[in-house]
């Protein structure tokens, strides 16, 4: 069994209801708001991080008060300075989540105390200030009370939650700022993939890393996908959907995609996923997507998973599936691996459907959230 990370320990905490977070950030409400035609057009068929709904929530903070000025204003452009710290030094963190509608109306998240305590974890690692769960996930309430007729209802579709946070102190000078907004925006998502739930080709990079040791690979920061970039450019020149990084030390371990854990099942059931080396993200679909397989009897693994021996074994037939999980994809199965120096296709089963279904039906209150993993936001 795989036990606890520390970063899962943390977010083992008991937050109030949504009721009673309700209000932390007091509404300035939009003028200009669209029509609810408007809306239902804009959501029937949404576009990932393309629309966005017509508010935000907002923070400060400095160095003398904390955190201050709470609100939830009408979504719009920012006032920064040229010198703002974050365009010069990269003093970002931001987290993934989603809003879900179910059958009775209600709007639930996944898991959100996990994100608050990565969001944590994150700010610690860049020298930012920390946030308490409880104003991390009123921040997700107050939004989405607002602007909850943005939630869609379509089969698969939810309301993409985009909560960062910046540093805006005006000044040059390689030193951790002493001011910092904190935003939480929102944009209804369909499928991450074109083709939804289907195979994707993934492109094995082996110029380029992520992250190296010691350096931000666990941190959730924008330098990191920055760094993904150039690769997953080689990846779609390559006819492939994403990139997989190996690691930076020795360029012979599977780490993750460029934003994704990825998942190796093997013909006797059992599936590993690389281990968390501080160079990997550690995502709250992927411990859980481990807890659902250990449930269903697959033996887990967190283990170092060489690239040569793993097509090795795809071509045996030993490896008969991968998967790659993340928030915005949820599971996305992987029908090959891709690089200058090899090519395995993968035979496909039924692990990454199942646990696709699985985890989306609690996630869209289909089937029992016997975790106790949803969170209700309206």
């Amino acid at each position: 069994m795989v036990m606890p990370s520390p970063l899962e320990k943390s977010a083992e905490i008991e937050v109030s209801g949504y009721h009673e977070l309700s209000g932390m950030f007091p509404l300035k409400k939009s003028e200009t708001l669209l029509s609810d035609a408007e809306v239902a057009e804009a959501i029937q068929a949404p576009r990932f991080g393309q629309d966005f709904t017509e508010h935000m929530t907002v923070a400060n903070w400095d160095s003398e008060s904390g955190w201050n000025s709470l609100e939830t204003i009408p979504f719009g452009p920012l006032s920064l300075s040229p010198a703002a710290m974050v365009l010069h030094y990269g003093q970002e963190i931001f987290e993934g989540m989603k809003a879900y509608r179910h059958a009775d109306g209600s709007v639930w998240t996944f898991r959100p105390e996990f994100n608050a305590a990565r969001f944590n974890a994150s700010a610690r690692r860049l020298a930012m200030p920390e946030m308490s769960p409880e104003m991390f996930i009123a921040s997700l309430i107050d939004l989405v009370q607002v602007d909850k007729r943005w939630v869609p209802s379509g089969p698969g579709a939810s309301l993409y939650l985009r909560p960062f946070m910046i540093a805006t102190e005006g000044a040059l000078g390689v030193k951790p700022a002493s001011t910092y907004s904190y935003l939480c925006i929102a944009s209804p998502a369909g499928s991450y993939f074109a083709n939804g739930f289907a195979p994707v080709s993934i492109w094995v990079s082996e110029d380029y890393h992520r992250a190296g040791p010691g350096g931000m690979g666990a941190a959730k920061t924008g330098g990191n996908y920055a760094a993904s970039l150039l690769p997953q450019r080689q990846a779609k020149e390559n006819g492939c959907a994403q990139v997989c990084f190996l690691d930076a030390a020795t360029g012979k371990y599977l780490e993750e995609l460029g934003g994704m854990n990825v998942f190796v099942v093997y013909r006797d059931g059992s599936v590993r996923t690389p281990r968390l080396t501080g160079t990997i993200l550690e995502g709250g679909t992927r411990r859980s997507i481990i807890k659902l397989l250990e449930d269903c009897g697959h033996p887990v693994e967190q283990t170092d998973i060489a690239i040569d021996e793993l097509v090795e074994q795809i071509n045996s037939g030993e490896v008969t599936e991968m998967f790659a999980c993340g928030t915005a994809a949820v599971v996305a199965p992987i029908e090959k691996l891709v690089s200058k120096n090899f090519s395995a296709t993968l035979a496909g089963g039924r692990v990454s459907q199942e646990i696709h279904d699985e985890l989306t039906g609690i996630q869209f209150g289909l089937r029992e959230d016997r975790y106790g993993w949803m969170y209700r936001l309206a």
